[in-house]
């Protein structure tokens, strides 16, 4: 048996730079699933009921869940498949270092730092944040920005709640949140009252910097987002379920544990009561190029997360009959969305419903040398379009050129 070095070599070779994934499906206790997520509808509780339902899928990912004491051996690491054999792919990025994400994000990370996942609610999440570097650097993590953008393939019904909160109303006083998290363990405390809420539309999304509370609503979402699960409730009852108190203190520092102005130092006041929120945080989808010269060559591109320097992410569609070249500058992972077809040595395609440990070939991830060589994809289909969503690392040199 090859070791696990000259496998990972093997697998990047046999795909000419591409290499293959496998679904990596993480519950979340406090959720109710959506199930939109293509996962078997048997398969949503196959970790069992104490584990919660499966919510989420992670691409990508070198980052492990953070779900408590029960978690599992790589939960939330990605695994690379390679003739009927798996290794995560946070050990091939460690041997094939920048081969594999190239010389500036391995100089400069020696990691991947992002990765992406869909979260797929029935119900609402609870008012919650990402703590900054400085808050996450005292419990040994990074901050954590994140973008959601809202496919209409996995979209076919909105769910419960078609808005999601952000960060409080102008006017709202420190005083008044300070209370809401004193009243945490008294019911529910309410604080999403102090909120703002936006419709949430299809094809769009939001960025979303760490120290912003928010309470997404419950479109399945596609969230880039920076390598690390850190977070913190402030909701005490979201929807019909209660948060157990001990995800208001998660990710604080040990004697930290109880005091209500840790929490109040974690929020990023200004930006949660910013007059301008919608105009600085909202994200249309912008063309990569102009859509004449795109259709002409077969394809659409456009940019779907680019506010924020720690990822990026497009949405790429290739037109039926076409056959096309995409050239990027950095590496990516990649998730079909929608069609069939061949990128590169591998077949693609959109499976409609997977089970749980089943195998497909929707996922992969691109090195950046194939990434700057070009990616041929075709599309065979008279009528169906191949869609898949990109995800990057950090400082995209496509998205700052522009």
């Amino acid at each position: 048996m090859p070791s696990n070095d000259s496998l990972i070599q093997s697998a990047l070779d046999q795909g000419k730079g591409i290499i293959r994934l496998a679904p990596n499906w993480v519950p979340r206790s406090f959720c109710i699933p959506g199930r939109r997520i293509k996962l078997h509808p048997d398969d949503y509780y196959a970790l069992g009921g104490e584990r919660g339902g499966i919510d989420e899928r992670w691409f990508a990912s070198t980052t492990p869940a953070e779900n408590g004491p029960l978690t599992g051996e790589n939960e939330g690491i990605s695994q690379v498949v390679f003739e009927g054999q798996q290794v995560t792919l946070r050990d091939a990025v460690s041997t094939l270092k920048d081969q594999l994400i190239g010389e500036r994000l391995w100089q400069e990370h020696e990691s991947w730092p992002m990765y992406s996942k869909f979260f797929d609610n029935k119900g609402p999440l609870p008012h919650h944040i990402h703590h900054r570097d400085e808050h996450a650097a005292l419990t040994g993590q990074k901050g954590k920005p994140e973008a959601h953008f809202f496919p209409p393939q996995v979209n076919n019904y909105p769910a419960d709640i078609q808005v999601t909160y952000f960060g409080f109303a102008p006017g709202v006083t420190r005083e008044e949140v300070r209370q809401c998290l004193v009243n945490f363990t008294k019911g529910d405390n309410k604080i999403t009252n102090l909120a703002q809420a936006y419709r949430l539309e299809v094809g769009t999304g939001w960025d979303i910097p760490p120290g912003i509370l928010h309470a997404p609503g419950t479109l399945c979402t596609y969230e880039p987002q920076r390598a690390s699960d850190v977070y913190a409730m402030y909701q005490s009852v979201a929807g019909t379920a209660v948060v157990p108190e001990e995800l208001l203190w998660k990710d604080t520092p040990k004697d930290r544990v109880g005091d209500i102005d840790w929490l109040m130092e974690v929020i990023d006041w200004e930006l949660n009561v910013d007059p301008n929120f919608r105009q600085n945080h909202h994200m249309a989808p912008r063309p990569v190029r102009p859509v004449e010269e795109m259709e002409a060559a077969g394809y659409r591109e456009n940019w779907i997360c680019y506010r924020s320097e720690a990822y990026s992410a497009k949405e790429l569609t290739v037109l039926p009959g076409r056959t096309v070249t995409i050239k990027d500058a950095a590496a990516y992972g990649m998730i079909m969305m929608q069609g069939h077809g061949t990128m590169g040595a591998w077949d693609i395609e959109t499976p409609t419903m997977i089970r749980f440990g089943q195998l497909t070939h929707d996922e992969y991830f691109v090195s950046e040398r194939a990434a700057q060589e070009g990616v041929t994809i075709t599309n065979p289909s008279k009528s169906d379009p191949i869609v898949m969503l990109k995800h990057f690392g950090p400082m995209n040199p496509d998205l700052n050129s522009k």
